[in-house]
């Protein structure tokens, strides 16, 4: 028996994108076409926007709960949610939620500890970057971090929020991106958080300059273990 992952969606391209690893890599644990049990519950995106611009984090922090308690009358066991600015609103969303969450950041850094990284990049929407979503999680474990400049920060956020949570992928997003990971380079980052649930659209190991922490893959690989984990 497998525990019963419920995803809070917010943004489609991310949340598809964790539902299909964690439905096509527990295959290689559990047997051919095994995976856990689960269910996923979107509000329309623009709601979470709407907050995240008027620096509503009890607005977002609302939505999340909805989705929660949507999820854990469907028979959820525990919670993720492949979308790393609404992190933001987590400390709000974990004392009054029905069920237990893994923390999309938590993952990450536990993750670059393990693998013996000194000084992330921080790349995902202006209001993820600007946030302390992953400086919390890096400071906890003794890792250095680095966020774009506010020129980078502006059109990395216009390319996700305009172009890829649609889907759109362009070749110019990769090279605007290579540049703003190698400016981080130069200035001692060892790795690249992809702070976006959509920048593994565009971005892996294969073509960023520095290795990549993919926080999508990341998250579902965590939720596949909590879930065959179970007693």
């Amino acid at each position: 028996m497998t525990q019963h992952i419920g995803i809070v969606a917010c943004s489609a391209e991310g949340a598809a994108l964790c539902y299909r690893t964690i439905c096509g890599e527990a295959a290689a644990v559990l047997g051919p076409h095994r995976h856990p049990e689960v269910s996923m519950h979107t509000h329309s995106l623009h709601r979470y926007v709407e907050c995240l611009d008027a620096g509503d984090l009890d607005g977002v922090a609302g939505l999340m709960l909805a989705s929660a308690d949507k999820l854990a009358r469907c028979g959820a066991d525990f919670l993720v949610c492949p979308d790393n600015t609404i992190h933001q609103a987590f400390a709000r969303v974990a004392p009054r939620s029905p069920r237990p969450w893994l923390h999309i950041a938590e993952v990450v850094a536990r993750e670059a500890a393990a693998r013996g990284l000194r000084r992330i990049g921080i790349l995902g929407t202006h209001w993820l970057v600007a946030s302390e979503v992953y400086p919390e999680q890096f400071a906890a474990r003794g890792l250095a971090w680095q966020r774009p400049s506010e020129e980078e920060r502006a059109e990395v956020g216009r390319l996700i929020m305009d172009e890829l949570v649609y889907g759109i992928v362009r070749p110019q997003q990769l090279g605007y991106l290579q540049a703003v990971i190698a400016r981080m380079q130069s200035q001692g980052c060892d790795a690249v958080v992809l702070g976006c649930t959509e920048l593994p659209l565009v971005l892996d190991d294969g073509n960023s300059p520095l290795p990549t922490l993919d926080s999508t893959r990341l998250l579902a690989r965590a939720a596949i273990r909590r879930a065959i984990a179970a007693p």
